[in-house]
């Protein structure tokens, strides 16, 4: 891999992570017209691709920490004061304070998708090799995407996240790791589904990326260094994929917030359907 296709990839994740189009199938679709074309790249369901896919997510990590900063902010100061007063015997007996339940309620959506993940795996890495199946899952992308905006005003605030909800939202992200189910997409889509309003899906939504694809990051990082190690791909590549993708992931978030605030995300369908059709009907050069 070249510095200059590292960046491209940065880019590409930079732009797609947050629009619910799916940055992994356009990470993916990208790299097989790539190799189509003759350059140097290890397959795209190849650990070491993998890993710098999500690196890359990682970098865009950045970006919900610059764009949501003050709420992030909130969360964290809220949880710690919480948990210290939990752990008072005046605390104790006050109940489970707002923040520190929201967190718990987190982690039960991340244990979620783990459980999803690992259970679904080489499912899941099939699904990179294989282009037409790509084509599918955007498909149904679109369709959320679609019935998402024809829902009625949302009545569920934040004390109303209850574990059902936060198991939902958690199974919903799980199966996203499929390239095509944008992740974006599925976890605000089916907070939504689940009656919460559209600023706390949003939020909800972008706050469980940065535990889960963290935690992604190093199981994958953890099998590349005991299998097969960083072959066709160099630290200077996913350092620049890693820079890219978190400068421009900035100005992406921005764009689908105002968006999903507006309930205006279908527009985004007609985007991910016009890109499953050229998969399947072979205008795009991939290989079969």
């Amino acid at each position: 891999m070249t510095l200059l296709i590292a960046a491209l990839l940065g880019v590409i994740q930079g732009i797609f992570m947050f629009l619910p189009v799916s940055s992994t199938a356009h990470l993916v679709l990208t790299q097989h017209w790539l190799i189509e074309r003759g350059h140097d790249l290890p397959p795209p369901n190849s650990p070491e691709m993998i890993l710098f896919d999500l690196v890359a997510h990682v970098g865009t990590l950045v970006s919900i920490v610059v764009v949501f900063w003050p709420s992030l902010w909130r969360f964290t100061r809220y949880t710690a004061s919480g948990a210290l007063a939990l752990a008072s015997a005046e605390g104790r007996h006050a109940g489970m304070p707002l923040y520190v339940r929201l967190f718990l309620l987190g982690m039960l959506s991340v244990l979620a998708t783990a459980v999803i993940g690992f259970g679904l795996k080489a499912t899941f890495e099939h699904v990179f090799a294989t282009p037409a199946l790509i084509a599918v899952t955007l498909t149904l992308t679109g369709v959320l995407l679609w019935w998402t905006d024809k829902l009625g005003p949302r009545r569920r605030g934040l004390k109303g996240i209850n574990a059902r909800v936060a198991t939902v939202i958690g199974v919903a992200q799980g199966f996203a790791l499929v390239p095509g189910l944008s992740r974006s997409a599925m976890t605000i889509v089916f907070s939504l589904f689940t009656g919460l309003k559209r600023r706390w899906a949003a939020e909800y939504s972008f706050f469980l990326a940065i535990p889960t694809i963290l935690a992604a990051t190093l199981v994958q990082s953890l099998e590349v260094a005991g299998d097969v190690g960083l072959d066709g791909v160099g630290l200077m590549d996913l350092a620049v994929g890693f820079v890219v993708s978190a400068i421009v992931g900035i100005v992406s978030l921005k764009l689908v917030i105002y968006f999903l605030y507006r309930a205006q995300l279908k527009i985004f369908s007609f985007y991910v359907w016009l890109l499953a059709a050229a998969v399947l009907f072979g205008w795009i050069d991939l290989p079969a």
